[in-house]
Formats: C-alpha cells, structure tokens, sequence
C-alpha cells in the first residue's frame, strides 16, 4: 500500500486520541461525557464510567488472543456503547470497522469478508432479525445492552471481566479505522485512516470551531461516516465536550431539546426536513409577514429555534451534500445561520469550511482550513494535500495509486472554482457528468440546486445520458402531496420556466418526472448518508426515463 507523501513536521505534534482518554480519566473522572436515552430514561456516563468499561472491552479483546492491528467491527447505529466498544478496540492494539446500521446482506457480508473480521459487535438497528440473519456464523458476535440485539454473546457476559490496568497507546501511524465508503456506485471502498491522520483532523477541527468542555453535541448521524466519526466522536476527545444520543426517530425533537446543542451539525435532506416542519405550522405568508415586524420576528423566530431545540446553537453546519442557497437564505431569517462544510471519507472529512458565516458567500464551501493545500487541477478537478489525507484504499493498491496525483494531491472527483477570497465552489461531480444525444455535456449538480429552491420539491435527480434533452426526476415533499396535482403542476412549471431561464440551449430540461414514492435507504435510492444514488435511479427507472412524453410535468405511480 503506497502512502500519500506529505510533510508530517506539524502532524508530530498531535497528542493521541487514546491518551487523551487517559487523561480524562485521569483529571477529569467524574465529569460528565455521555447521555443515552434508554426507554425514555437518559443514562450518563461519566468520563471514568465510560473508560471503565472500555478497558473491561480491552481486556475481553487480549483473552480472546486476535492477532495485533486485528479488524472489528461494529453495526449499529449512534449510541455510547458504540463509542465505549471503539474505545476498547483501540486499546486493545486493534482496528475498528464500522458498518452503516442501514446496511443491506450485500455491504454487510462484503465488509466483513473484505475486512476479514473475526468478530462484530451488534446495537441498535431498525431491523435487527434482518440484519443479525446477514451475519455469517465464522464471525464472533456480541451485543450491545439494547433492545433487539439478539445474538449469541451479551454485553454483560462479554465484558465480565477485570478491566485492563495499564494504558496502552497505539503508535500514531498503526491503522486506527478503515472506514467503508458508502458505496453510491460499486462495492463500497476501505478507506484507511491511521491514528495519526484521523487524530489531525479532529485536533485541529475544535481550533476553528473554538470547542470547549463547555460544549454540547448531538451524535446522530452515522458513527460510521468520516464526518461524525472525526469531527464529532474523535474532536470530543481533545474538546472534553459531551455527547448526546437519540433514543428513535419519533424522540428525536424531544431528545434535541434535552441535550439543548451548543453545535448542530445537519445533512440537506435534515435541513429540509426540519423547514418542512415548520411550514406544516405557520404558511410562508404568514411566517414572511411574522418576521417581517421588528420585536415580533424576533421573538417568533426565537419560539422557532426553541421548538427545534437549537436556540443554545452558536455554529450550525451542513455537509454531506449541497444545500440549496434559497434553504440557507431561508433558516438565516430565522437566525440560523447554516455553515456549509466540504469532506470525504478520504481526507478525515477536513477540507473547508463557510465559518463564519458569510451572507454573499452563501452557495460556496468556503475557505480551506489551515494546513489544507487545494487547488484546481486543468480538468476544473479540486485537489487537495493535507496531513490528514487517507494511506490507501485497503487491499486495492491501484485504486490508491489512481487517486493520488504524482506529487501527492488526493483526486476529490469534484469539479470546482475558487474565488479572490479564497472561497471554493463545487459546481459538480466529474463522474456525474453526462452527454447527451446532441453530443453535449451537462453537469446536474448546479441545474439541481436551482429546482429546489422550490420548497414543494424534497429530492431531485437531473439526468439525460443519450437523451435530445435533459430531464429531471424528482419527489415532493410531504405537504405538497396533501396539494391538490393541479396546485403542484402549476408550482412545477414555474420552477421549470424559470430554471430553463437561466440555463444555456443544450442544458435546458426538457420535463420534471414526479414519483409517488420518495427515495430512501430502504429502497436503496439513498446512501447511508442521504445522498442520491443518481446511477441506480438511472437504471431503476431507465423505461420511465427513455420513454416519449409530451407533458412538461409527468406523474408516476
């Protein structure tokens, strides 16, 4: 496996995540770290409770006698027993592997072969038979203390034991997580980190956001993603801030407000979600006229933000995806202003970053963090060098080299520009690109980002591979499904008119495809990070797509 060659002068300096655990431990033991919502119930852990326990996960890790750097994994979705077991795995000189909760048999099985895991450890899930039916009986399995983890090992057998009493620490270049891509095309990729490249990331992540042990954090979304894992789970433990989990889905409002965020940090389907959900209370009208008065709009806006649970939020964030300007212009009324960020599993998810917030800078990903090296490659390609960038893809050494420029830039795959001020602009995905049959190549992302600014529209994939013209796909929200199709339709064919306004001859869309059921996980039309799988849509609906229609506004069961 080749490595990425970049100056490790200032990466020297990085404390290891494991010894700041100890540390902890140490100075801070009965300070409160976690708090798990167990049957309405909210459980706390405090620095020494929840190390206690990672320790007894060591100890049961070295009887078990794996081999050193040995793969673990995890399927489960957030909660402290998670990042207790990632802990212990650390501690015990092994490699954690996490697998996304929402995992279908295919992912799972393949990682778990892939990675080579003799053992997997089993919480929270939606569809816990399903996906404990997934795991092949060569793979030891022990669960978390929840509901619905039913398998052969519990956790209070497992960690039945005396807690290691040393305090080992893993060298910062050993492999500290192979983190599985979420696979939006192809078998997901093992993205591997070292403890030294994860451990930049979040050390420096609490710096821009200035992070204390005074701050307080949702973890919600997926330990398994690079973003919660660096930025979230790991810059805890250089920030001393708390973690809070959510119960479910139907707790989540009310388990935001017990942790009253100090930080939120959202994906756009979130983001999307949450206006929807105010909208469903107040009309645009209404809500316009409300913040339009000078002490009234104040004090709704607030009501608002308490609602939500975010009024204590002094940074809110979007990643993952684009999030339409008209959202953030939006939320910014109501005094939430939303900070886009730019990632990927492969450079610890530290690239930019919008914060501060900056109105005439909405729609951009910002400036690189320091010690991030970005530029724009001929291609239009953004590239990035930074000393938290990847090693390697695990067991694919032409994939490593593929993605690695020949002085060390990771290829991001994003096609971008940069401002005077340093401020960077995606303004699509090279691989997302398309041709269509005039022979002319059209970039989705940005034609996307214009439809939905109509709030009616929830998701939306632009498409046209070989068609005269391009085309969009796309799911409304749940209250413009309560509208009647003609209030819909005329909506649609204003947003239609005025996007195709502002787009060259060969760009403009040629109809809006409307589909009853919304894109999800289950369905696998999402990844586990909400994103669209734009190939799989194209293929899943390849006849609706191919076949003649002489309605701009097509409706599909």
């Amino acid at each position: 496996m080749s490595i990425n060659n970049t100056n490790t002068t200032e990466q020297d300096t990085v404390t290891s995540p494991i010894s700041m655990l100890y540390r902890w431990e140490s100075e801070h033991p009965d300070t409160l770290y976690m708090t798990q919502p167990i049957n309405g119930k909210y459980i706390e852990f405090t620095w020494k409770e929840a190390i206690t326990q990672a320790r007894k996960v060591a100890a049961a890790l070295r009887a078990s006698d794996y081999p050193k750097g040995s793969k673990i994994a995890i399927l489960s979705k957030n909660c402290a027993h998670w990042i207790i077991a990632d802990m212990g795995i650390a501690m015990a000189g092994h490699v954690s592997v996490p697998i996304f909760a929402t995992a279908g048999k295919d992912t799972i099985q393949y990682v778990l072969a892939h990675a080579e895991c003799p053992l997997i450890f089993v919480g929270k899930l939606d569809e816990p038979e399903a996906s404990i039916s997934y795991l092949p009986d060569n793979v030891k399995q022990v669960a978390f203390p929840y509901e619905g983890a039913e398998v052969p090992v519990s956790w209070e057998e497992f960690t039945d034991i005396e807690p290691i009493a040393d305090n080992p620490v893993p060298d910062m270049d050993d492999i500290f997580s192979i983190i599985y891509t979420s696979g939006s095309t192809g078998q997901p990729k093992g993205v591997v980190h070292t403890y030294r490249t994860l451990s930049w990331a979040a050390s420096h992540s609490i710096h821009v956001l200035g992070v204390s042990t005074k701050d307080r954090v949702m973890s919600y979304l997926p330990l398994a993603h690079i973003t919660e894992r660096a930025l979230i789970q790991l810059s805890g433990y250089y920030s001393g801030m708390k973690l809070y989990f959510v119960e479910s889905l139907d707790t989540f409002t009310r388990d935001v407000k017990n942790c009253d965020p100090t930080l939120f940090v959202s994906v756009p389907r979130l983001w999307t979600k949450f206006q929807m959900g105010i909208l469903s209370k107040v009309s645009q009208k209404k809500l316009n006229f409300l913040l339009r008065l000078p002490i009234v709009g104040k004090k709704v806006a607030s009501q608002i933000r308490k609602q939500l649970g975010l009024d204590s939020a002094r940074h809110y964030a979007s990643g993952s995806a684009p999030l339409a300007p008209a959202t953030i212009d939006w939320f910014s009324k109501l005094g939430i202003n939303i900070c886009e960020a730019w990632g990927m599993t492969e450079n610890a998810a530290y690239g930019t970053s919008c914060i501060p917030f900056r109105q005439d800078k909405v729609g951009s990903i910002g400036k690189a963090y320091d010690g991030v090296d970005m530029r724009i490659a001929d291609d239009g390609e953004i590239q990035v060098k930074a000393p938290c960038n990847m090693i390697g893809y695990y067991k694919d050494q032409e994939k490593t080299s593929g993605v690695f420029t020949n002085d060390g830039y990771l290829r991001t795959g994003d096609k971008g520009v940069v401002d005077s001020d340093g401020y960077y602009r995606i303004t699509g995905r090279l691989k997302d690109i398309f041709k269509t049959a005039k022979g002319k190549y059209v970039t989705p992302a940005p034609i996307e980002a214009k439809i939905m600014e109509n709030s009616s529209v929830e998701q939306v994939c632009v498409t046209g591979t070989n068609l005269a013209q391009p085309i969009g796909l796309l799911v409304l929200s749940d209250d413009a499904k309560k509208e009647s199709q003609t209030t819909n339709e005329a909506s649609l064919l204003r947003t239609l008119e005025t996007v195709n306004q502002t787009l060259e001859s060969h760009q403009r869309l040629d109809r809006l495809i409307v589909f009853s059921e919304e894109w999800s996980v289950d369905n696998d039309l999402l990844t586990p990070t909400l994103k669209v799988k734009r190939h799989t849509i194209e293929d899943t609906f390849a006849d609706i797509i191919a076949a003649p229609h002489s309605d701009k506004i097509v409706w599909t069961n």
